[in-house]
């Protein structure tokens, strides 16, 4: 067989459109001069549009976990309290972040597989009457879980009580819906490698101007992160520092992609991508760690394996060529998971779902070949019908 030919399903660094890799040979050119101002110009376009905000988009060279540090280092003060929400390891990562920057973390966790309650969050919220709590921190899809949170439901409550809501969208900005502008949000967080369809090394993050006169008054230790002299550098068409080009190049000819598509169309498509995917599980009689349908993501499914899933992305990886993700934390020797997000249509799907079962079947269990890409099949054909 060869080897070589691997279908990429996990979520994230995502598959590349060739596009976006043939941009990234361009010529280097002065990241001081002209010709990147106006690459520059364009990129902060396009993300405004892809995070539905009429704010400035800053782009960091950095993983997306760098804008949990960047959110937080340039809206609060040493000793601030804030409140984590956390959903599953993303959220927990966030949550060990705040603390080592000194900030007085209250942590709120859901059990694995459940979004978060906006009541609960209003109740807590409500407990603060000396409105001590000055953040609310927030997934907006939990990619080592198969959630996403009602992220404008929650923004609601948090505005009712007046912190600010700082929500990372890593694994969901471009794939799934949000609103920065509509649903009131203060950091809104992301990475180039997931929906955006790019290589690592962009950390992109948003800040409303709520979140920006917070910067002008806080006292956070702060340098290669610091929004004053990124906002500055922005004013000019420039970055602070030199920044990664090539990435850059790749970021418009993905932004470029995700305009012919339009956002909405995006968004549909991984919609259908994310119902195929549940709907195939279930045929093989597995069980989804997101039981509530509403809160499924559309971007990443994880499901409970009934063999080491170590074992079974081992068989689906070197026998059948397609690579699935592994559960996280606690979750790492119960769950594997099936990325479907960023430059990955249904037909990619049906593969993944294929290889699973195949998978199952080569370690023993009896699942019936073909059941799973036929429940998967049924759902894309209702949408083809419309």
């Amino acid at each position: 067989m060869l080897r070589e030919k691997s279908l990429l399903m996990i979520p994230g660094p995502t598959p590349i459109p060739p596009q976006v890799a043939a941009a990234m040979t361009q010529p280097m050119i002065n990241h001081r001069g002209e010709a990147f101002s106006d690459l520059f110009d364009e990129v902060a376009v396009g993300l405004k549009q892809v995070f539905r905000t009429e704010q400035p988009v800053y782009v960091f060279p950095g993983a997306g976990s760098g804008g949990w540090e960047a959110a937080l280092v340039n809206t609060l003060n040493p000793g601030d309290t804030v409140l984590s929400v956390s959903v599953g390891d993303f959220g927990e990562r966030w949550f060990k972040v705040a603390t080592k920057l000194g900030l007085a973390v209250e942590r709120l966790r859901f059990e694995p597989g459940q979004a978060a309650d906006p009541a609960r969050i209003a109740e807590r919220l409500a407990d603060d009457r000396e409105k001590r709590i000055k953040a609310v921190l927030i997934q907006h899809n939990e990619t080592s879980t198969g959630v996403t949170n009602d992220v404008e439901a929650i923004a609601r409550v948090v505005r009712e009580h007046g912190a600010l809501i700082m929500v990372d969208a890593v694994s969901g900005l471009g794939a799934l819906p949000l609103e920065m502008d509509r649903w009131d949000l203060d950091v809104v967080l992301t990475g180039a490698h997931k929906a955006l369809m790019c290589p690592p090394g962009l950390s992109i993050v948003a800040f409303s101007e709520r979140a920006r006169a917070a910067s002008e008054q806080n006292t956070m230790p702060r340098f290669y992160w610091d929004l004053k002299a990124v906002h500055s550098s922005y004013l000019k068409r420039q970055t602070p520092y030199t920044p990664a080009i090539s990435l850059f190049y790749a970021l418009q000819a993905a932004l470029r992609l995700i305009q012919a598509e339009t956002l909405e169309g995006a968004w549909a498509r991984h919609r259908v991508m994310g119902a195929m995917c549940r709907a195939g599980v279930r045929a093989m009689g597995l069980q989804l760690l997101a039981q509530d349908e509403a809160r499924a993501s559309n971007a990443v499914t994880a499901v409970v394996s009934p063999v080491d899933p170590k074992q079974l992305r081992k068989v689906a990886r070197e026998r059948l060529g397609v690579q699935l993700a592994g559960g996280q934390a606690e979750l790492a020797d119960k769950i594997f998971r099936i990325g479907h997000l960023g430059y990955v249509v249904p037909g990619d799907v049906l593969q993944a779902l294929a290889a699973t079962e195949m998978a199952l079947a080569v370690l023993g269990q009896d699942v019936q070949i073909g059941r799973a890409v036929a429940a998967a099949q049924e759902v894309w054909m209702r949408e083809l019908r419309g």
